[in-house]
């Protein structure tokens, strides 16, 4: 099991940065990698067990589960039911937390899952990096930071 985690300030109020990324379907808004997102089956998309199909950029096509969302915690949890990355038992969390020294929000993202043991490190760093740092950079230049 390769565990992965990910976390950044975001010069902005956890409220307002979840309102952003609480969209299930939202993140061609906000991650750069993401192309278009639709639920399927005209869902809402902050209903559990909906499922988002988006195109990446790049042309890659993923299927993803909304297992948990937490208005409350400010948290969702998601699994990947189709990808061209090759994993398998990918579940993965994004929370807030507000910073209480100003207003800003400490974002964590993390995920585990299988994959070849030969290409543990290539997909953790492309999860990391690419995936997690990569909406988090996003995330801050919206919001002003950086």
């Amino acid at each position: 099991m390769v565990k992965v985690y990910t976390s950044s300030i975001i010069d902005a109020p956890a409220e307002r940065v979840w309102s952003v990324i609480r969209d299930f379907n939202g993140l061609p808004n906000w991650h750069p990698a993401i192309a278009e997102s639709r639920i399927e089956q005209n869902h809402p998309s902050d209903k559990i067990g909906c499922v988002r199909n988006f195109s990446l950029k790049d042309g890659g096509r993923i299927r993803e589960c909304l297992l948990a969302l937490s208005d409350y915690d400010l948290s969702c949890t998601y699994s990947i039911l189709e990808s061209p990355m090759g994993v398998t038992d990918y579940v993965a969390t994004l929370k807030l937390t507000p910073v209480t020294d100003g207003d800003r929000s400490f974002a964590e993202w993390s995920a585990e899952f299988d994959c070849p043991p030969e290409r543990e490190r290539e997909l953790a760093d492309l999860v990391g990096q690419g995936v997690f740092q990569g909406g988090f950079d996003a995330l801050k230049e919206r919001f002003g930071g950086r």
